[in-house]
């Protein structure tokens, strides 16, 4: 079935623009491999106590597997991190933490970034 010839250009402008628009300065806080369980587990509890939205954390949640203290203190420190407006010392969490440039979404896990889009058009 054929575009009706009105929204076919339309089309190809929403896929060009699509197409070209790039990423530009997004970062994520994440969780510092080197954190031992302990430090993870209490900047974990003080970042969903204090404002991260830690839902998709719960065992029906989409980022509940894997099920370790790092991937949940991630997801945690990212939502807070993001929530607070990328404010400095917002991703620290007593050492824990650190931003990262390379988006840490995995599957249906998505996490949010300060992503700003910039449309490139020729």
């Amino acid at each position: 079935m054929a575009l009706p010839a009105l929204k076919l250009p339309l089309f190809f402008l929403s896929l060009l623009l699509t197409t070209f628009s790039v990423a530009e300065g997004a970062s994520w806080c994440v969780a510092r491999s080197d954190a031992s369980n302990q430090a993870l587990q209490t900047a974990l509890d003080y970042a969903c106590a204090s404002g991260a939205d830690c839902t998709p954390l719960q065992s029906d949640g989409l980022c509940f597997l894997p099920n370790t203290i790092q991937a949940h203190a991630s997801y945690a420190f990212n939502s807070y991190y993001q929530r607070r407006a990328i404010a400095p010392g917002s991703c620290d969490f007593a050492g824990t933490a650190t931003v990262a440039k390379t988006d840490p979404s995995y599957g249906s896990c998505m996490y949010p970034s300060s992503l700003r889009y910039v449309c490139l058009l020729f």
